[in-house]
């Protein structure tokens, strides 16, 4: 159905990015290291225990249930997103990972993407640090690649807002509104006890995301717009670089596109395409996808692409 979006299925692992899919295979192997020291005692202490000394996220202050002061180290900021507490856990992360993350993997390439994923977890991770203390917080460490997810949550809402998502694969909810909801509930949490749930983490990893698409000039988003005016956006910019970004990635091999690479068409260098004309193409392609553009604005959008290439 045309302006809906949900995950196509095992089917899409056939065109998947190398970043998505090099972080899933990742987070499952940690994880099913996790299962196997779980069982293990070395030097007398569990392996569980040593491998959350080391590498989950420590406080900065307090002990732990040994009686031993936190070990917080600085690599924890990283490495601390890629171990999870449970399958259900690591499952609802790497599935929503794929879910929102894939096109966007796919518009702006695999370096960008994996810089914005892990600033976005880094970030959350900082906010967990400084912020639980002052607000109270129990002191513990932090596991899980959810601060990483929600900066995802929050590009694919900021870069398609009126996409519909399939809520429980029968509900359709845009994207705006779904994750907007979210992070409302995220901060109506904070304040929870005993929910095992690092929210602050969450809101940190989305307020790192917003952050990094509003102050990069070469993402288009018509949020952003909205939020900056279109004057930004006027010196063109940001739309040169984000046309590069998806004119490279809409002709790496996917079978959906394959029509855009033979195209048999006329002699366009008389014809002027307004820069209006790609925006309003570009906002259609942000609402219902690259499939569902006419066939006359896909030949407007491969000219664009080799001019601008």
């Amino acid at each position: 159905m045309n302006g809906y979006y949900r995950p196509r299925g095992f089917g899409g692992f056939s065109v998947f990015p190398p970043i998505i899919k090099n972080l899933l295979i990742i987070n499952g192997a940690i994880y099913f290291l996790q299962i196997i020291l779980a069982e293990v005692v070395i030097g007398g202490l569990p392996g569980w225990y040593i491998l959350n000394r080391w590498f989950a996220l420590n406080p900065l202050s307090g002990v732990d249930p040994a009686g031993q002061p936190f070990n917080f180290q600085v690599w924890q900021l990283f490495t601390y997103m890629f171990m999870h507490g449970s399958f259900s856990h690591i499952l609802f992360n790497m599935f929503a990972l794929w879910m929102f993350g894939m096109e966007i993997e796919n518009l702006w390439g695999t370096k960008k993407f994996l810089y914005y994923y892990l600033l976005a977890g880094f970030a959350a991770g900082l906010f967990q640090l400084f912020f639980t203390p002052i607000l109270g917080g129990s002191a513990a460490v932090t596991i899980g690649a959810s601060g990483a997810v929600y900066g995802v949550l929050i590009a694919f809402g900021m870069l398609f807002p009126d996409r519909q998502i399939y809520l429980y694969f029968l509900i359709p909810v845009r994207a705006k509104y779904l994750i907007g909801f979210l992070i409302i509930l995220e901060f109506l949490l904070v304040d929870s006890a005993g929910s095992n749930v690092a929210h602050l983490a969450h809101l940190g990893g989305a307020l790192a995301g917003f952050l990094f698409i509003m102050f990069d000039k070469s993402i288009d988003s018509p949020i952003k717009r909205k939020l900056m005016g279109s004057h930004y956006y006027s010196s063109g910019s940001s739309f040169t670089n984000l046309f590069k970004n998806l004119g490279k990635n809409l002709n790496k091999g996917r079978n959906n596109i394959e029509d855009a690479k033979y195209h048999d068409i006329k002699d366009r260098s008389n014809e002027q395409i307004s820069q209006e004309e790609i925006d309003r193409i570009l906002d259609k392609i942000s609402q219902s996808g690259y499939e569902n553009l006419s066939e006359r604005e896909k030949k407007i959008l491969f000219e664009a692409s080799k001019k601008m290439n």
